[in-house]
């Protein structure tokens, strides 16, 4: 009966592993650069750095004119988006699937087109206890 045993858990074993090696893992690269939206050069905080991670901007909103002094990174889960950067004057339009590179001390504001709340995914990697939006005075 041991033996039994043994023999049915190897088989199934050995079922699960041929599965999992029919089916193998495919990764889609989404983005890959060195600057940001604004042509930037990536430059992360030196030393410590905390990593935030929060979803946001309902329906409709619109979030007023601010910059950030370290990189954001966002990804548009649903919903469409508006930037604009008030300092060159460039507009960008972000739909499901969009990776945003913020840019780093140009002020900016966006605003959610259409009728769908967006949930943007955002990615601050700032000195440690520093806030990364700083609102136009």
């Amino acid at each position: 009966m041991k033996i039994f045993s043994l023999l049915i858990g190897l088989t199934l074993g050995l079922r699960a592993l041929h599965a999992q090696q029919s089916n193998p893992v495919v990764v889609k690269q989404v983005v890959s650069t060195s600057v940001n939206s604004s042509g930037q050069p990536i430059i992360l905080p030196r030393g410590y750095a905390q990593v935030t991670v929060s979803i946001y901007i309902p329906a409709g909103a619109n979030l007023p004119e601010h910059q950030h002094p370290f990189p954001r990174y966002g990804y548009v889960l649903a919903g469409n988006l508006r930037v604009m950067n008030t300092e060159t004057a460039k507009q960008q339009d972000y739909k499901p699937g969009d990776f945003i590179l913020e840019a780093v001390g140009q002020r900016h504001k966006a605003t959610a087109i259409g009728t769908e709340a967006v949930k943007l995914l955002v990615i601050d990697i700032v000195e440690s206890g520093i806030t990364n939006t700083i609102l136009k005075p």
